[in-house]
């Protein structure tokens, strides 16, 4: 720890937050960086995203503005979602070092420095990755989905160890300065600038209050996205299933054929139908894959935005 605290006392951190439903633990959440931040950085802000709360988060986060200097409050017009809420913290941070993380404690702000000490072995990214994950059945399995469609496009290694509790370099966000759909992943884009990412085991707390607003639908959504909008796997995936479709097309032909050679006859409907089937499951399969995709391209060619900003409070006016 407190060789952390030597080597970033020289730095400057923005610590980006996404707020929804956040009322009850945003003040703590600021108190708690307001006391550890002097310590590890000569200049800091705290950036609160106000993703469309439907509470009071943003009452609560004008008056910390107001009260504080280094808080600064950006309020969205709706719900855009994590990453969208991210990526605009992200773009509106001032200093070098970015962290992100969660709105409702479950990521221990005194974990920072251990987290920045890494990053000065050499690292462009470390994730506080959780040393254990406690989750309904239904959540977890979600989870798991989640994690291998990020696999898909980052790599099983990498993926494993993602969390929103993440420190990175901000002159990474250069690779994706440009980047435009309202498809967001943060980990996929941090990619595009860098390979040097590593993790440390952090010891996540419980919820602060609240309950977590990703359902099973959400997260299997947000793993859908990931997989047709950053990554080929599925294009691919259906190419090798009509690719083994054909080749168990061939092998019924021969079987057919060979069978008629030797008997003079084959069986009837039963066998085509099964084998119509087959080929029309690919078929539909494959042309799914391939819609999901159409509609990605869709959706990009509507521009639509990834964020809009409503309001800005703090001692920084500028939008991102």
């Amino acid at each position: 720890m407190n060789s952390a605290l030597q080597a970033f006392g020289r730095h400057s951190i923005s610590v980006v937050t996404p707020v929804y439903n956040g009322e009850a633990s945003v003040a703590e959440l600021c108190r708690r960086l307001g006391e550890l931040l002097p310590r590890i950085a000569t200049e800091y802000e705290i950036i609160l995203v106000n993703d469309g709360s439907r509470d009071g988060s943003w009452d609560v986060i004008s008056e910390l503005s107001s009260r504080f200097p280094t808080v600064r409050g950006l309020n969205l017009m709706r719900n855009y979602g994590q990453h969208n809420a991210l990526l605009c913290g992200i773009r509106a941070a001032k200093y070098d070092v970015i962290v992100t993380m969660d709105d409702d404690l479950q990521h221990p702000p005194e974990e920072i420095p251990r987290l920045l000490e890494q990053m000065e072995q050499g690292f462009d990214v470390v994730y506080g990755a959780p040393k254990e994950e406690r989750h309904v059945f239904m959540r977890a399995l979600a989870s798991r989905i989640t994690r291998l469609a990020l696999g898909s496009a980052i790599g099983m290694d990498l993926a494993k160890n993602v969390s929103a509790f993440r420190v990175f370099r901000t002159q990474l966000r250069e690779a994706f300065a440009d980047y435009q759909t309202p498809f967001v992943s943060i980990d996929v884009l941090l990619t595009w600038a860098t390979t040097r990412f590593t993790a440390v085991p952090v010891a996540f707390q419980p919820r602060y209050s609240g309950t977590s607003t990703y359902t099973f639908t959400k997260l299997v959504r947000h793993a859908l996205d990931m997989m047709t909008g950053f990554s080929t796997a599925p294009l691919q995936l259906a190419s090798l299933i009509g690719f083994a479709c054909t080749l168990f097309g061939l092998a019924v032909f021969l079987y057919v054929f060979v069978r008629y050679c030797f008997e003079g006859s084959v069986p009837g409907f039963p066998f085509l139908a099964s084998i119509v089937a087959i080929f029309s499951g690919a078929q539909l399969f494959a042309l799914g894959v391939i819609g999901e995709y159409l509609a990605r391209i869709h959706f990009r060619t509507m521009n639509r935005p990834v964020y809009v900003v409503r309001s800005v409070s703090g001692e920084s006016k500028d939008l991102p």
